[in-house]
């Protein structure tokens, strides 16, 4: 569709892009697919070109899909006709269009009076399928929640602790990620020495890549509990909005982003908003970090000053409204 519409505006000076229909002559394996899954990637290019020209600076011209780095992925939405949706659950799996009933394992069960909007099945490079399932809920706005000093959490990003709270608390990782680090060290020395193509190298490429998903899956599993006790148990969190790119970029040990601390205040913000919570950011430049002491000791310096900005932050927020 992207190749199609280059050549039309190249020939006429008009964009359109072709719907998938237009190929199936060509193409008859698409007919063996859900028309909705076609569909949806016709949508995803037609909201490319939309950005696009909406903020080009912004965000930059489609590009083709790169069959190395792309998500293998599709997504389908749900109709209810009369005889029934095309997309439900049963006991033990999902029903989808074309593919019938494909058995599957459940992480959560939705409540009755939840509408199936649209699901998207993911498969990754290890040969895993997971499925999104997307549901509308009527909910309810959360009631704002007014931090206070004692109950608000300074936080400050730490290479060796992953961060350090204003209390003196350490988010130190679990040791099962150091383990499964070393071991990806190994399995990587052992390719090295094997001729690629050959069977025992393929049977290892495979192993890398379980490996790096599981340790994918480790991270965010550290990292979805970790926000989800803070946001539970604090009514605001202050962080420091620390670009990890530069902090990459600049002399330090180990890999910054790595460490999953992007997706840590990303899952505190939307965790601390469903429950009228904030997470207040105070400026990278502002001077946090003390020159006392021990490293922990200033990182814990640091921590409670960020407390302090990011309060003074919210509270001045607060004086503006008002006035206002």
């Amino acid at each position: 569709m992207l190749a199609d519409q280059q050549r039309f505006y190249t020939e006429t000076d008009a964009h359109f892009i072709p719907t998938p229909a237009k190929y199936k002559k060509e193409a008859p394996f698409l007919k063996e697919v859900d028309s909705q899954a076609l569909i949806q990637e016709h949508n995803r290019l037609s909201q490319a070109f939309r950005v696009f020209f909406k903020n080009p600076e912004a965000f930059g011209y489609p590009k083709f899909k790169k069959k190395k780095t792309d998500r293998d992925s599709f997504s389908a939405c749900n109709h209810d006709f009369p005889s029934g949706p095309t997309i439900y659950l049963t006991k033990d799996g999902i029903r989808m269009t074309k593919a019938g009933i494909v058995r599957a394992k459940f992480s959560r069960r939705p409540q009755g009076w939840w509408k199936l909007k649209r699901i998207t099945v993911d498969r990754t490079k290890t040969g895993s399928y997971y499925c999104s399932i997307l549901y509308e809920v009527q909910g309810k706005e959360p009631t704002a929640v007014i931090p206070t000093e004692d109950t608000t959490l300074g936080l400050k990003y730490s290479m060796a602790h992953f961060y350090v709270a204003d209390n003196g608390d350490m988010a130190d990782p679990p040791h099962w990620l150091q383990r499964s680090q070393r071991k990806l060290a190994d399995i990587q020395r052992r390719l090295s020495r094997m001729q690629a193509g050959s069977r025992n190298y393929v049977e290892m490429v495979q192993k890398y890549r379980e490996l790096h998903e599981h340790i994918a899956n480790q991270r965010r599993d550290f990292i979805h509990k970790e926000s989800r006790r803070i946001a539970n148990a604090w009514n605001a969190v202050c962080v420091r909005a620390d670009d990890l790119q530069e902090i990459a970029r600049g002399p330090v040990r180990g890999n910054v982003l790595d460490s999953g601390y992007g997706m840590f205040r990303q899952c505190l913000r939307y965790k601390l908003e469903r429950q009228g919570k904030e997470l207040l950011l105070v400026s990278r430049y502002a001077p946090t970090t003390g020159t006392c002491g021990a490293v922990h000791q200033r990182d814990i310096h640091a921590a409670k000053n960020i407390k302090a900005l990011g309060l003074a932050q919210y509270f001045n927020r607060q004086e503006v409204r008002e006035s206002a």
